[in-house]
């Protein structure tokens, strides 16, 4: 599955210093229906970055895992503690968050919202959010019900992540999957990946062909 880009209208290139190495993207999903365009948000990515995928246990119900690159492996809870048997061995989210230069959490449930505001780390995605190293940047699209997103709790939950220095892509306004109109839709794979592309070609991090 593609991600669904604007006609061009020839062949651009936009081109930045190279770095020496691809720009490494940990994607991570939380559970939301918005999850259903996982795959789509990771074939954004895939070709000219290095993606890992993180997936809460409530994500998974919506994530098809074969809408995904071939080899973009979900790492989940059961992988936390899965390499770890001794003092000295690995730690999977201390891994992933060295390993990282950016993270993205599309879609940010409300649940996981109040847990990273309220510094919890019950899971693998909490856990990197908690231990995240924040000279790098973390991007986050929330996804819920519009009186989830307009509730008194989600507007200081935001002000806890812009203080922690996360990165909002606000949801977008549209018919949700209760059936009721209105804000709090993830923003669409496109926008976020967009919005990720730029970050780094200003940082002079990437180096890619539009086609």
């Amino acid at each position: 599955m593609a991600c669904s880009r604007p006609a061009p209208t020839g062949r651009e290139s936009v081109q930045v210093n190279a770095a020496p190495r691809r720009p490494r993207i940990l994607l991570a999903a939380s559970g939301s229906v918005a999850a259903t365009k996982f795959g789509i948000l990771c074939n954004c990515f895939y070709g000219w970055a290095e993606i890992k995928a993180v997936a809460t246990r409530n994500s998974l119900h919506f994530i098809d895992r074969t809408s995904l690159p071939r080899d973009v492996f979900i790492y989940t809870d059961e992988d936390e503690w899965s390499s770890w048997n001794r003092i000295g061995d690995s730690i999977l989210h201390i891994e992933l968050r060295r390993w990282a230069d950016v993270m993205v959490i599309a879609p940010l449930s409300a649940n996981t919202l109040g847990k990273i505001a309220g510094g919890l780390c019950d899971n693998l995605l909490t856990c990197i959010v908690r231990a995240w190293d924040y000279s790098k940047p973390i991007f986050v699209a929330p996804a819920m019900n519009t009186l989830m997103w307009t509730n008194s709790f989600t507007e200081k939950h935001i002000v806890s992540l812009d203080d922690l220095g996360i990165s909002l892509i606000p949801p977008i306004t549209k018919k949700l999957a209760s059936g009721d109109y209105g804000t709090g839709a993830m923003a669409e794979p496109y926008t976020i990946y967009s919005t990720i592309l730029a970050y780094l070609q200003s940082r002079n991090k990437t180096k890619i062909w539009l086609v």
